[in-house]
C-alpha cells in the first residue's frame, strides 16, 4: 500500500496517467459515436433488405451481410488494426495518436454493432409491423415509428456492449501508436516491468467499463415499456 501511495505521488507517473486516460476517452467517444450512427443504419438495412424483411433486396443484403459484415467481423482486431494503419494515415493524415486509432476502432466495431441492431429488430413483433402497414404507414414510417422504438431496449443494450468492446479494443490500439492507457501500460508496465502501473491502468479501464455498463443497463430499463 505504501508503495502504491508513493507511486501515485510520483509527479511523473500522475502526469502521464491523466493524458493517457483522456486519450482513451477520446478514442472511445469518437469511435462509439461513429459506430452507433453507421452501425444503426447498416443494421436497419440488414434487417429490412432480408428476404423476410420489410423491403427485400437480395443483392444488397448479400453485400452487406455476407461480404462487409461477416468478413470484417472474421478478422481479429489486432490484425485488422495493423492492416488499417495506411488507411488511417490516408483518412486523418497520421497513423499515430487517438484520432488515427479511432479509424481502426470504428471499422472494427461498426459490423459488430450492426449485427446486434439487426438481432434487436428481429425481436419486434411482426404483428405490430403488419398493423402499421394496414393503417397506411409508409415503410419509412414503420421503421421510424414502430421498429426502432420497439427495439430500443435491445439497441441500447447493443450500444452498451459495443462501447465496452471499444474500451477493450482501445487498450490494444495503444500498442501500435494509438496512445492512451494501452500505451502507458506497455511503456511502463511491460517495457519497464513496473507491474503497479499495469494494475493501475487495469483499474481505470475496469471503472470505465463498469460506469458504461451500469449507465447502459439503467437507460435500457427506462426505455423498456413492455
Amino acid at each position: 500500500m505504501d508503495y502504491f501511495t508513493e507511486l501515485m505521488n510520483n509527479p511523473g507517473i500522475t502526469k502521464a496517467m491523466w493524458p493517457a486516460t483522456v486519450e482513451t476517452l477520446q478514442m472511445v467517444f469518437i469511435s462509439s459515436v461513429v459506430s452507433v450512427v453507421l452501425g444503426l443504419l447498416i443494421g436497419i438495412l440488414l434487417h429490412t433488405t432480408d428476404k423476410t424483411g420489410l423491403a427485400p433486396v437480395r443483392w444488397l443484403n448479400v453485400i452487406l451481410s455476407g461480404i462487409i459484415v461477416n468478413i470484417t467481423r472474421s478478422i481479429p482486431f489486432a490484425i485488422l488494426m495493423v492492416a488499417l494503419i495506411p488507411f488511417s494515415a490516408l483518412v486523418v493524415g497520421t497513423s499515430l495518436g487517438p484520432i488515427a486509432a479511432s479509424v481502426s476502432l470504428t471499422i472494427g466495431t461498426v459490423p459488430f454493432f450492426a449485427r446486434l441492431v439487426e438481432t434487436a429488430l428481429r425481436d419486434v413483433s411482426s404483428g405490430k409491423i403488419d398493423a402499421a402497414l394496414v393503417m397506411g404507414s409508409t415503410k419509412m414510417q414503420v421503421i421510424r415509428k414502430v421498429m426502432v422504438p420497439e427495439a430500443l431496449p435491445g439497441i441500447v443494450s447493443a450500444i452498451t456492449t459495443t462501447v465496452v468492446t471499444i474500451i477493450g479494443y482501445s487498450a490494444m490500439a495503444g500498442l501500435v501508436g494509438g496512445g492512451g492507457l494501452g500505451r502507458l501500460a506497455y511503456n511502463y508496465g511491460y517495457t519497464r516491468y513496473e507491474i503497479e502501473i499495469m494494475i493501475i491502468t487495469i483499474i481505470i479501464i475496469v471503472i470505465m467499463v463498469q460506469v458504461v455498463q451500469i449507465l447502459g443497463d439503467w437507460i435500457a430499463r427506462k426505455v423498456d415499456h413492455r
